[in-house]
């Protein structure tokens, strides 16, 4: 039988509520994070198996139930990974059950982690991970050694008061920023700021998590149903990776602002205190700074440039940060937020 393997197009609604039956039958739950999708049909124009892409990464890769066995998913990964090419992602990220491994190593992929039997983290570069650990190890330094993972969208006093407890307490820090550019500040810029906002603090180092920590290609919850357990999962998937990293910079302790609203950010917490010291990690929890009796947070900035509040966010922000407001890049930015619909994170 000859198959063919084809966009499904967003405006094509038959097309796409034929990939959410097939996904549904193959009881996984639709990302909602897709730029690309694509499907495999047969000479009478049935969808058989189904994948999809969103920046780097490969999701919702299923197959029809009736047809397991008969080698299709080859077909439909080829060509997702054909279209990633086209488009200038080399590096690429899949995850799936761990049961299918061996279907993914055959097309070129390979292992970074697995959480149990219920997850597997699988990148198309065989050494990829190993590599990012080895340049880690260039910056390895003696003594109490800790880590941060921070987002910065944007870079708020809140976020340097954390910093600045975990190097009083730390002979060096090792800061991961995410590298991703699905936030509304540029992950150039919050990088500069946040060079800037610390540059007083000299047992301070700044890295790029690239693709591996906090990324879209380690949020894989689509075939898992509860949304509070697929959390979990993610963290514990996140925290495998760490732990790897933590290892090879010989940090003994992450330091975490606690998340009195975040529901996402609260479970992560919870999640890092009660397995990160099964590794020899301890997580240490930071209560956040406050400004006129509420907590600094990102997205609190966010809300007040959406209202075009910029002076009443001087009090929540470095001097650089501010600055940086007021700059042509800034105020691009601050026209993305007033026209946003929600800048708040869940």
């Amino acid at each position: 039988m000859n198959y063919t393997v084809s966009e499904i197009r967003r405006s094509d609604t038959k097309a796409q509520s034929e990939f959410e039956a097939l996904l549904h039958k193959a009881g996984i739950k639709r990302d909602k994070n897709l730029d690309y999708i694509a499907g495999l049909y047969d000479e009478n124009f049935s969808l058989l198996a189904s994948g999809a892409c969103f920046a780097n990464t490969l999701r919702c890769l299923a197959v029809d139930s009736a047809h397991q066995g008969e080698g299709l998913m080859p077909p439909v990964v080829t060509h997702l990974v054909n279209y990633q090419l086209a488009r200038g992602n080399t590096h690429l990220f899949l995850y799936t059950k761990c049961a299918n491994d061996y279907i993914f190593s055959d097309l070129g992929f390979h292992e970074i982690v697995r959480v149990g039997n219920e997850l597997l983290l699988m990148e198309n570069r065989r050494n990829g991970f190993g590599n990012f650990l080895e340049a880690l190890k260039a910056h390895k330094k003696p003594g109490k050694i800790s880590a941060l993972v921070m987002n910065c969208n944007p870079f708020t006093l809140g976020h340097r008061y954390l910093l600045e407890q975990a190097a009083a307490k730390s002979d060096h820090v090792h800061l991961f920023v995410v590298s991703e550019d699905i936030s509304f500040f540029p992950f150039a810029d919050r990088y500069k700021l946040i060079q800037e906002g610390c540059a007083d603090l000299p047992n301070v180092t700044l890295h790029a998590t690239e693709s591996y920590m906090i990324s879209s290609a380690v949020f894989p919850s689509y075939f898992l149903k509860d949304e509070e357990e697929a959390i979990k999962v993610q963290a514990k998937l996140d925290l495998a990776i760490f732990t790897r990293i933590a290892k090879a910079l010989g940090a003994s302790i992450r330091y975490v602002g606690d998340e009195p609203s975040s529901l996402v950010t609260g479970i992560y917490n919870k999640t890092m205190i009660e397995n990160l010291p099964l590794e020899g990690i301890a997580c240490v929890v930071i209560p956040r700074k406050e400004h006129s009796g509420s907590a600094i947070s990102a997205s609190s900035v966010r809300k007040l440039l959406q209202q075009g509040c910029i002076e009443e966010t001087k009090a929540l922000v470095p001097e650089t940060t501010y600055r940086y407001f007021l700059s042509d890049s800034g105020r691009n930015i601050i026209s993305k937020l007033q026209n946003a619909d929600n800048v708040v994170h869940y």
